[in-house]
């Protein structure tokens, strides 16, 4: 895929508006400073995250962020998407899997050996469109957190 670009600070002013849509559209209020703190390392090369731009990188129609930890169950280094977004207007083009499977096996190839992604469990159309990207729920396991 030619339109998955690894984001730098160059990005920010056209990441903002696509993280401030995904936000908007879950209920979330996050100021445009909040989003600008929290990038700003990933687009600085923070070796614990990653934000891609899917779509012409002049014009991005979404991205996907990725944060990465340690796994002994997987083995190494694994992600986690924390977040991916495409534009609602040009949504269900096959954007999103192939930004998803192309960003899997770059990850791979970089090491990686898990993909993790949290879905609500009563969104089932979501559900749908991460196990046609080869993701599986693990029955076994809930996500918990503790915000500190």
């Amino acid at each position: 895929m030619k339109s998955l670009h690894l984001a730098g600070p160059e990005d920010l002013d056209r990441l903002l508006p696509l993280v401030a849509g995904f936000h908007a559209e879950r209920g979330n209020e996050i100021d445009a400073d909040h989003i600008g703190a929290a990038l700003a390392p990933l687009l600085e090369g923070q070796p614990h995250g990653a934000v891609w731009l899917i779509g012409p990188r002049k014009a991005p129609v979404g991205y996907v962020a990725v944060s990465f930890g340690w796994s002994l169950q997987f083995g190494g280094l694994d992600a986690t998407v924390n977040e991916i977004f495409i534009r609602a207007a040009v949504r269900r083009r096959g954007m999103g899997g192939e930004a998803l499977d192309v960003l899997a096996k770059g990850l791979r190839d970089s090491g990686i050996t898990a993909l993790h992604i949290e879905v609500d469990r009563d969104d089932e159309g979501l559900q749908r469109f991460y196990r046609r990207a080869r993701f599986r729920l693990r029955e076994q396991t809930a996500p918990m957190t503790r915000a500190l």
